[in-house]
């Protein structure tokens, strides 16, 4: 989908009948950022329906938000708004040392960067935190991934390197801080 002039958008938490488009969305983001980062046979191999059970499992808990679009461009006027973007979001997984709150995964499709659904979702995740007592939080995003800046940009401090294992190949990883939540909270809020 193009975004257009007459397009609205917004970020809500994710119902259980957004899980589809949810898994849509993830597969096609993985596709486009992660060429040359992933291999290649992996990322063919990437399932909708198998991330929209992920989505299905995750939603129940609260900390799952979508950047929907809606509008006159979009056809007939009831048609329904879809999904173009996502966050989830919870207690840190594991015995974290990094943050008490963890940012698990933030895609968002191609047509729709650059417009602000990032930071708006990231917003959306950061309350999510706040409201379940989270004072800090942090994320992983793949050393290589040129999207990176984009957690720089928010003030993430990166903290720690790792590696994570995918089809069998370690990929180097960073983990992003923010402690406590409130910066993030702020330099959502000041853009």
């Amino acid at each position: 989908m193009r975004r257009r002039a007459h397009d609205v958008i917004t970020i809500r938490r994710a119902r259980p009948d957004d899980a589809a488009a949810i898994g849509a969305v993830h597969v096609a983001a993985w596709r486009s950022a992660y060429p040359g980062l992933l291999p290649g046979d992996y990322l063919a191999a990437l399932s909708p329906a198998g991330q929209a059970a992920y989505a299905h499992r995750a939603i129940p808990g609260g900390g799952v938000h979508v950047a929907t679009v809606s509008g006159l461009d979009l056809g007939a006027a009831d048609a329904p708004a879809e999904v173009v973007g996502f966050v989830t979001s919870g207690r840190a997984r594991g015995q974290s040392a990094l943050a008490d709150g963890e940012i698990e995964t933030l895609y968002v499709l191609d047509d729709w960067r650059d417009r602000g659904l990032g930071r708006r979702l990231m917003q959306a995740a950061a309350d999510h935190l706040a409201d379940l007592g989270c004072q800090s939080v942090f994320l992983w995003v793949l050393r290589d991934n040129p999207s990176r800046w984009f957690y720089a940009a928010l003030g993430g401090r990166p903290a720690q390197d790792g590696t994570v294992t995918v089809a069998g190949q370690p990929i180097a990883q960073t983990a992003y801080v923010w402690s406590p939540l409130e910066k993030l909270r702020n330099a959502c809020a000041d853009r």
